[in-house]
């Protein structure tokens, strides 16, 4: 099985006020060489966007994998390793499910803001495609391109 890494973030600018925009971005990472994919949900609060990542970066593998998926969400690092209990947004935690099933896949938590590179694009451009509407392929290019090749 390859080993894939996925550091993801979701964003919701205005969560669960008036009119929010929620978007969510999986940056993945596949011996050393990093891609971006980007979802931009409307009207999502932050925790959905927080589960559309996940989504996002595990519905783009084609094939079982081995998945490390790095995320700043407790929430879903404790639901997704069965600490915490479904009882809400459950139309996304079954899409997240099914994303899920086919792979070997070790959740892990990691502090938001705090250096970690691919973290912080994975929240830039969350935060960016939120604000612009719409998911810019060019730009998420662009910001992958600045992480070069390593491993994580």
């Amino acid at each position: 099985m390859k080993e894939v890494t996925i550091v993801c973030d979701g964003s919701s600018l205005g969560n669960g006020k008036g009119k929010p925009r929620a978007a969510a971005v999986a940056v993945l990472g596949y011996r050393g060489y990093w891609r971006a994919f980007g979802e931009f949900l409307g009207e999502a609060t932050n925790q959905q966007a927080e589960i559309a990542a996940a989504w996002v970066g595990l519905k783009t593998l084609r094939e079982p994998c081995r998945v490390k998926v790095l995320t700043d969400s407790r929430y879903v690092v404790e639901t997704m390793t069965g600490r915490f209990r479904k009882k809400a947004n459950l139309d996304w935690w079954s899409k997240l499910d099914e994303a899920a099933k086919k792979h070997r896949i070790n959740w892990q938590w990691t502090k938001g803001h705090a250096g970690h590179e691919v973290q912080e694009v994975a929240d830039k451009m969350a935060r960016l495609m939120a604000e612009l509407g719409r998911v810019d392929e060019k730009i998420l290019d662009e910001a992958v391109a600045e992480i070069g090749v390593r491993e994580i």
